[in-house]
């Protein structure tokens, strides 16, 4: 059932946008010959005429289309008839071609003034995060940075701790000995043994049997995030090089000493790199009894583990008046939104693999399992950040897509007369078939996905 209503959602979304094309159309005089449901590939489920306009519905259901006299071959409108869409005004077109992507930011909005209105409450996106009983062993740094059981993490490294991952993503990039270290952390360390050993240079091979001196507590890297990564709106990369085999080898050779016995092989410069590879603090800012504490620095092993539970309570914000309604569900869809195309440029600029992108078939087994977890509140919501990606996705100069066809709408406004329609087709169909492509290569994500869980 929880299934069964996020279909539905996702079929209402796309009936929104179409019906936005559809509305916008008939509202000019722009006769609609065909209203179909999913794509017109393989057999067609339903079909009916509804006034001049003829609906169907297909196999495909992966989206939607209107189509006009214009693209019907064997329409019997006459060629000159101010019913054809290609007759009217090019602004006219324009909002024809938007109205679908404003139908599905009102119903977006509608969606999430629905669930506050009802739920009197939204989800903030944010929660506290308060830790739980401690299970490291007894010489475990954590021990001595006097973090308690229940208190609540404000920040780590300075990045503010509003969910589970964020935390969990710095402890495990800090672990003990990870082989990553950042070039200015190699260059203050190499300035501290430059100082301790001034008679030898940066990249001269330290003599055999020469001792040099090391310092008693290297820099090493303390990890934290920007706030995207912190939300999980982009990959959190940690920055930095790996040590070679070679300097493993000498790291394990310099551990825990002040005095370095050289064999010959390595640099001054080198040992400033196996000396940067170590412990890498978390220095937690908790909240205790409403008092706000900086803790010792806690040191995770070499797995990136600390030995402490976790638990989380998501903020919510209340809705109890028609004026927080409004404005806490605009501020919801903004804040949203904004992750949204933030995350979107990732995809763009090839920092999301394509092996992580995922579509319609595991939002609905996500969103399924929402509404049986947390209601259908839940699915509603995350329905109506559908319905803003698809307003989002439809409106990129995208040729078959929306902002292709405005795009095209701009270039004829520029040039004075419209593109050839035989171009027009070529280029819309090539991309028709590049986005075909994708859908199924999404669907085959969304598939292994499923089968992984």
């Amino acid at each position: 059932m929880p299934i069964l209503i996020m279909i539905l959602l996702l079929s209402l979304l796309i009936l929104v946008h179409e019906a936005g094309h559809f509305i916008a159309a008939r509202a000019f005089g722009i006769k609609v010959e065909k209203f179909g449901f999913g794509l017109p590939i393989g057999p067609t489920l339903f079909k009916a005429k509804c006034g001049e306009t003829e609906v169907l519905v297909h196999a495909f259901l992966l989206g939607g289309y209107v189509s006009f006299p214009d693209d019907e071959k064997d329409s019997e409108l006459p060629a000159d008839s101010p019913e054809r869409f290609i007759n009217k005004p090019a602004w006219q077109r324009a909002v024809v071609v938007v109205a679908g992507v404003v139908a599905n930011v009102i119903c977006a909005f509608a969606l999430v003034m629905l669930v506050a209105a009802w739920s009197k409450q939204l989800p903030s996106g944010d929660y506290e995060i308060y830790t739980g009983a401690i299970s490291a062993p007894k010489e475990a740094s954590i021990w001595d940075s006097g973090l308690q059981v229940g208190d609540r993490i404000l920040s780590a490294n300075g990045c503010e701790i509003k969910n589970i991952y964020s935390f969990v993503t710095i402890t495990k990039n800090s672990a003990k000995n990870n082989g990553i270290i950042s070039q200015s952390i190699v260059d203050k360390n190499y300035s501290y043994l430059k100082a301790l050993n001034p008679g030898l240079e940066k990249d001269e091979l330290i003599p055999e049997g020469v001792s040099i001196r090391l310092p008693e507590t290297p820099e090493t890297d303390v990890i934290t995030m920007d706030k995207y990564a912190a939300k999980g709106a982009k990959y959190f990369k940690k920055e930095g090089f790996s040590l070679d085999k070679n300097l493993i080898e000498l790291k394990k050779d310099i551990d825990n000493r002040t005095v370095y016995n050289s064999n010959g092989k390595y640099s001054l410069y080198d040992v400033a790199k196996a000396i940067s590879d170590g412990v890498h603090p978390i220095n937690l800012t908790v909240i205790r009894n409403g008092e706000v504490i900086k803790l010792n620095p806690i040191y995770p092993d070499e797995k990136g583990l600390i030995g402490i539970g976790l638990s989380a309570k998501q903020k919510m914000i209340k809705t109890d008046t028609p004026i927080k309604i409004i404005k806490k569900s605009s501020k919801y869809l903004w804040d949203n939104t904004s992750m949204m195309m933030y995350s979107l440029g990732q995809v763009f600029t090839g920092n999301v693999p394509f092996k992580d992108m995922h579509g319609v078939v595991a939002i609905t087994k996500i969103g399924g399992d929402m509404i049986e977890k947390t209601g259908k509140s839940a699915g509603i919501l995350l329905a109506a950040l559908i319905s803003m990606n698809l307003a989002i996705l439809n409106i990129l100069p995208i040729p078959a897509l929306d902002g292709g066809h405005l795009m095209f709408l701009i270039i004829e406004k520029i040039i004075g007369k419209p593109l050839d329609d035989k171009v027009i087709e070529k280029i819309s169909s090539v991309f028709f078939s590049l986005l075909i492509i994708l859908m199924i290569f999404i669907v085959f994500n969304d598939i292994t996905l499923l089968i992984k869980k």
